[in-house]
């Protein structure tokens, strides 16, 4: 989405505040219709501004509470089937192209250590997979956030 205007903001951090705020709610907090609200709520929707509800929802409450990040180095030339087969590997929970010294960094969730050098071992068998570096996470010093990125948003669009 190209520019968010004051309402945007206004209505995506009583969203961030209260997730499971009602249409009707958000629209009495804001002061604007219900109408305004759902129809805002969609454009947003379909512009890409909310993300999956699957970020909320923790790998430990499901049972695995080890969480590692893995930076793979492979075959460029093998990048798209690459990606497709760390697709269906279901303890990956995230993969990010980055730049440096490795090619991705995937976060998997693990029940324990026996599992995640199952999981390793598994993305070290695709075929373009050169090597791996396994992190576990210690802990969560800020989990994932946008809120100071919406303060400043809603700053700059005064």
């Amino acid at each position: 989405m190209s520019s968010l205007d004051h309402a945007d903001l206004e209505l995506i951090a009583a969203l961030s505040s209260d997730p499971r705020a009602t249409v009707v709610a958000l629209a009495e907090k804001l002061g604007l219709s219900r109408n305004t609200v759902q129809a805002r709520m969609a454009r947003l929707d379909q512009a890409g501004v909310f993300q999956s509800f699957e970020r909320s929802i923790s790998s430990a409450a499901l049972g695995f509470p080890l969480q590692a990040y893995i930076s793979i180095g492979l075959d460029q030339t093998q990048l798209p089937r690459i990606v497709e087969e760390l697709r269906r590997v279901p303890e990956i929970v995230q993969v990010h192209g980055v730049s440096g010294q490795v090619d991705m960094l995937t976060l998997v969730a693990c029940r324990d250590a026996r599992h995640l050098f199952d999981v390793d071992a598994r993305i070290l068998a695709i075929p373009g997979v050169e090597r791996s570096e396994t992190r576990l996470v210690m802990n969560e010093s800020i989990p994932y956030r946008v809120s100071g990125l919406m303060e400043l948003a809603h700053r700059e669009s005064r």
